[in-house]
């Protein structure tokens, strides 16, 4: 009985119990980060929604109230396609989404009232609207929202909306709610990088957290789910890295972002530095398995774990505030220094590993906290 328990090499088979507590453990740990970063994607795009909701019902009133449209329906469209539930309201952004939608309704009225509905009409409209947009402006977004309407105007019944003419009113009356909202309440392009990038800081803090308890505790249950908690995070990563990158491409023809170009470029580059991190912090967890739970002292390595885990926590914290991290350098550059594979583990090449695996992530991230990667590579002692 007892063989048939054991493995070639003699390791006990984990008991049936034991494997369903760690999936559960898996799923509870996924669940938390998706519930975590589900709730700051409704905490950003709160007063968005908000403002373009009410918006919408605004136009819809206008169109039906004071124009007389029974059902204006492309007003509250415009408004919700031209503003949506994002904080990037560029008014060009906005100027071209509202001309977009007005080509597609306006042009699809037009032919569809000469030459009705059908397969090859789609093609005709789709074809014409989109070709106009391009003609008018180079942006991408005219042309799609161009495109789109005409083939929506194709399948509506002109009796829905007012008649001929009237759905053009009423997308037009949409576009300018739209753009008098936008116009009237300007974003900080800064924004919402910087709750995205405090939160995927944190992310990262708090996966070293779980790695400095695997290593206190010799549990590799402990080193998976940090492992788990460092795949998790990738979305709120990715997210952060695109609305960055995002940002820094409207501050380019945006009179407001055009003054935070420097610092939405440096937010930019400290998105793709954390990723690059806990990308290495997960290798680390990964190599830590092997030497968890052994005769190895790991205590050292805890040590250094914690610290990181701290100065990454008041990173984030600057990185959300918008001001200079010189806080998280101290600690971080301590850190560093503390990261000594000749001192920490002298003698056991397989903790010293662990702490050689240290030192690229807490590089990275001295380079998030405003270090330049010559400053950062000389906070370590020299092998």
């Amino acid at each position: 009985m007892t063989q048939a328990r054991e493995s070639a090499g003699g390791a006990t088979a984990p008991e049936p119990g034991a494997v369903e507590t760690a999936r559960k453990a898996f799923r509870r740990l996924v669940l938390r980060a998706r519930l975590r970063q589900g709730s700051s994607r409704v905490r950003v795009a709160f007063w968005p929604v908000i403002q373009a909701s009410l918006a919408a019902g605004v136009a819809y009133g206008i169109a039906h109230y004071l124009l007389g449209h029974p059902y204006p329906f492309f007003a509250p469209v415009s408004v919700w396609i031209c503003l949506g539930f994002s904080q990037d309201r560029q008014v060009r952004k906005v100027g071209e989404l509202a001309i977009g939608v007005a080509v597609g309704v306006g042009l699809g009225d037009l032919i569809v009232h000469f030459i009705g509905s059908g397969w090859w009409q789609v093609a005709v409209v789709l074809a014409t609207s989109a070709l106009v947009a391009r003609f008018i402006d180079r942006g991408a977004l005219l042309a799609t929202q161009a495109g789109v309407q005409a083939i929506v105007i194709v399948g509506l019944p002109a009796t829905q909306t007012g008649g001929p003419g009237g759905r053009l009113v009423d997308a037009l009356v949409g576009g300018a709610v739209a753009l008098l909202v936008a116009t009237l309440t300007p974003g900080d392009p800064r924004r919402r990088p910087r709750i995205l990038g405090d939160e995927a800081t944190t992310e990262l803090a708090e996966t070293l957290e779980l790695l400095a308890r695997g290593f206190r505790s010799g549990d590799v249950d402990d080193l998976d789910a940090a492992l788990v908690r460092g795949r998790a995070s990738e979305p709120a990563l990715e997210e952060w890295q695109a609305t960055a990158t995002s940002a820094q491409e409207l501050s380019r023809v945006s009179p407001v972002g055009r003054r935070h170009r420097s610092e939405l470029g440096d937010i930019e580059r400290k998105a793709v530095l954390v990723d690059r991190a806990m990308r290495s912090v997960r290798v680390l967890a990964r190599r830590a398995r092997p030497v968890a739970g052994t005769d190895h002292d790991l205590l050292p390595v805890a040590a250094i774990v914690d610290r990181f885990a701290a100065g990454t926590r008041v990173l984030a914290e600057a990185i959300g505030a918008g001001r200079d991290p010189s806080t998280a350098r101290e600690i971080l550059a301590d850190t560093a220094a503390a990261a000594d594979p000749r001192t920490v583990g002298a003698g056991d090449w397989q903790v010293q590993s662990l702490v050689m695996l240290l030192r690229s992530p807490i590089v990275d991230t001295l380079e998030a906290a405003g270090m330049s990667p010559e400053d950062a590579r000389a906070a370590l002692h020299e092998l």
